[in-house]
């Protein structure tokens, strides 16, 4: 029987969803990648992610009654409880979906869902840069900015088991409106989505150009660059003073792509404060780069459930 040693992890992203058969050491033996295009809809959606599960077993050599279960990661605000997601902000479309019971209902087996960027914690805590650690925060850069935390081994979870979103602690007065009915957010700031978004004004394509001309010294994309890591001290001073935690992880793409430049203000920020235990807090890298998110769903289902909640 190997059911218990099997999982499928499902990333599911605001441009691309990911699909990965995970070993219960949290080796990914094969994938599958698609377009999330959540404005084409959500049954849309589905459709492609049982087609895509079916495909990776393929791969993987691996059948349905292989599998101890499916676990799944998407950007909140998502309900792990009932199951469902309420994102039509990074997902048009994609409010109040249940994704939960017609996968399980398709495919027969538990299906879990998960916050992406607990997803991706999880995963660092399960085969990662945060195995053996009980009080870690991990913040993830990609198209938006997504925040983790984790209390003696346990995801920390709010009011109502919401999910604490620190990328919408303020970084800067006056700044670009947010979603979230603010201005001035860290994610409105220094998102891949709010950089590239600030590099049109400068006719640069998206965030990818605006990293490429600062690096080449264009002097818009390096101010664009600069307020950006500007507002990621100021949100790393808040998260340290708040959480001081015993290590802060940085991960996904833009923070891939260009870790030291987004570590550098965490580790300032570490240094300077005089009320925190700084010989005991460490910064590092995603160690599982892109496939945390993967590897931390597929952990949902190796996992208890109650290891994941407070």
């Amino acid at each position: 029987m190997t059911g218990m040693k099997r999982a499928v992890g499902i990333d599911i992203g605001g441009t691309k969803t990911a699909i990965g058969a995970v070993d219960v050491s949290g080796r990914i033996v094969a994938r599958t990648s698609f377009p999330t295009e959540a404005g084409a809809g959500f049954d849309l959606a589905l459709r492609r992610i049982l087609e895509g599960i079916d495909r990776t077993l393929c791969e993987a050599g691996w059948s349905r009654r292989d599998l101890a279960g499916i676990g799944v990661g998407c950007p909140g605000p998502v309900n792990p409880t009932l199951g469902t997601i309420h994102n039509p902000y990074t997902l048009p479309t994609w409010n109040n979906c249940d994704i939960v019971s017609p996968l399980r209902a398709a495919l027969g087996m538990p299906v879990f869902l998960e916050n992406d960027a607990d997803a991706a914690l999880l995963g660092e805590t399960f085969a990662g840069s945060a195995r053996g650690c009980g009080k870690v925060v991990m913040i993830t850069f990609g198209t938006g900015i997504g925040t983790a935390v984790l209390v003696n081994g346990r995801i920390y979870r709010g009011c109502r088991g919401e999910h604490p979103e620190m990328g919408h602690i303020p970084v800067e007065e006056g700044g670009p409106d947010c979603y979230c009915g603010r201005r001035g957010c860290f994610e409105a700031v220094a998102s891949g989505e709010a950089i590239g978004a600030a590099g049109r004004a400068a006719n640069l394509a998206d965030s990818r150009a605006v990293f490429a001309a600062a690096a080449q010294g264009n002097t818009a994309a390096r101010q664009v660059i600069d307020r950006a890591l500007r507002a990621t001290a100021i949100a790393a001073w808040t998260i340290l003073h708040t959480f001081l935690p015993e290590r802060i992880v940085l991960g996904g793409g833009i923070a891939e792509a260009h870790y030291e430049l987004f570590a550098a203000p965490f580790r300032e920020s570490v240094a300077a404060a005089t009320m925190v235990p700084q010989s005991h807090i460490t910064i590092t890298r995603a160690q599982l780069g892109n496939d945390a998110g993967l590897v931390g769903a597929a952990a949902l289902v190796f996992s208890d459930r109650s290891d994941r909640s407070v």
